[in-house]
């Protein structure tokens, strides 16, 4: 452990027996209610109280039809830490700021995630933890929670903000954009938002806390603002920081942490020491993902919506991204006839339940070259169905175009067939390569070809 005795006291304090050394965390099963469970504990702390009186609010006032009175701040779907911590914060702000005013705001942060998906993040779970917030994220508002279909909801909300999201999905475009925070590409969203924030961080939760505290500074009689809820964020910049050490790190991403930091319970800490702690500890946790199954990996990092494309037949699909890292063999041995057979039957069954046209998934481990030297290698896994809103003619053409955009993108470099590619199935492909192309880049690459084949 790099950082102080007394530090680690702090951050392991609420940790389980037996977590420090090895974080294994157990999958749930699946539930939808915030009912607890035997063995569930209650949160304790403002932070918690807070998040799950919002949660019940909201449900109150969505029975008598008060919606209206309701703003959403929304992360992305895959619902990573930073995605999660920048909305929990920003609901917050929204209502505590403005509750002695004559216009109080209610606002609730909704994680664009079923709540058994929220467990496959190891790392979530255990920031969650420390942050003293009730077991089994009942005090979290979830996808699956949600008491009406979002493209009926989004019509009657006051509106809905974005934090580490460019636009909304596709079911949310109905809702009003009242602000944005990100930390990726503009895609010319809600041009009207305010603030409109867009910003190279590593990780978006500092631009939603950097605003959080000017805003808080400038109030004539500052909020109270819980210790769970600062230790929450500086969780979030940590791991998506390297603990401030990666090379993406900004001044601003130190700069807000430091500041988020003197007004934690570590505030008489190093900030490097808190820094490199928390990102050992969540980084561990992160990691943790041996026990999963193959649907589950593909599902704990998952991001999808509808796509246009100029088809009159077909004016859109639906296009989904996991990212998995384990490579393409390590998965198979996680199927129960370990069989290249299998790994595509799981993965039909899933994309099927979710009305997915085409799937992409992108696999990404170490291996060493003959000097021993340890080499990142990247997979793209593709494939295309023709029983959700395309046939099969119609597929085989999707599958072409898409096949065909990612071969000849020079980006993508040292781009080759997997060694078993001979064996797959027809609208289905996976190569592997070595260069730096993530889904950061490789999703704009595919959206593109789907937008463009007709």
């Amino acid at each position: 452990m790099r950082a102080s005795s007394t530090l680690s006291r702090l951050l392991l304090a609420s940790v389980p027996v037996g977590a420090v050394s090895r974080l294994n965390f157990q999958q749930q099963p699946i539930h939808t209610t915030s009912k607890p469970r035997p063995g569930d504990e209650e949160g304790v702390g403002h932070f918690s109280e807070w998040s799950r009186a919002a949660k019940k609010e909201f449900l109150i006032d969505w029975q008598a039809s008060r919606e209206s009175e309701w703003i959403l701040v929304q992360g992305n779907e895959a619902g990573d830490l930073d995605s999660m911590t920048a909305a929990l914060t920003w609901a917050y702000h929204l209502e505590h700021s403005t509750a002695n005013t004559s216009n109080p705001i209610k606002a609730i942060a909704l994680l664009q995630t079923p709540t058994d998906c929220l467990d496959l993040r190891p790392e979530n779970k255990l920031a969650l933890h420390n942050s003293q917030m009730s077991s089994g994220h009942r005090d979290l508002l979830t996808m699956d929670e949600l008491p009406e279909d979002p493209e009926t909801l989004s019509r009657k909300v006051k509106g809905i903000v974005l934090v580490d999201h460019a636009e909304p999905l596709r079911k949310w475009k109905d809702a009003k954009i009242l602000s944005i925070f990100d930390h990726h590409v503009d895609r010319g969203a809600g041009p009207d938002a305010k603030p409109r924030i867009f910003e190279k961080t590593a990780s978006c939760t500092t631009i939603v806390a950097r605003q959080m505290l000017n805003e808080l500074e400038k109030l004539e009689a500052e909020y109270h603002m819980p210790h769970e809820l600062l230790e929450l964020i500086l969780s979030a910049i940590a791991i998506d920081s390297s603990g401030l050490t990666d090379e993406k790190t900004t001044h601003d991403d130190v700069e807000t942490s430091d500041r988020i930091l003197k007004r934690s319970a570590w505030k008489d800490t190093h900030l490097k020491d808190v820094m490199d702690s928390l990102d050992e500890q969540l980084g561990t946790a992160k990691k943790d993902l041996d026990h999963m199954s193959l649907r589950d990996l593909l599902r704990r990092d998952w991001k999808g919506d509808m796509v246009d494309t100029p088809s009159p037949r077909t004016p859109a699909v639906s296009l989904g991204f996991a990212s998995v890292p384990y490579s393409m063999d390590e998965q198979i041995a996680k199927t129960e006839f370990e069989e290249l057979f299998d790994w595509f039957a799981i993965h039909a069954a899933w994309t099927a339940q979710i009305g997915v046209d085409i799937s992409v998934s992108l696999n990404k481990y170490k291996t060493k070259d003959n000097d021993g030297k340890k080499k990142k290698i990247r997979e793209i896994v593709l494939v295309v169905r023709d029983d959700v809103r395309i046939d099969q003619v119609q597929a085989d053409s999707l599958f072409k175009t898409v096949k065909e955009a990612i071969e000849r993108n020079s980006s993508i470099v040292n781009l080759k067939p997997w060694h078993n590619a001979n064996q797959l199935a027809p609208r289905q492909m996976v190569w592997s390569h070595e260069s730096e192309s993530g889904r950061k880049l490789v999703r704009p690459i595919i959206e593109e070809a789907v937008m463009a084949w007709d």
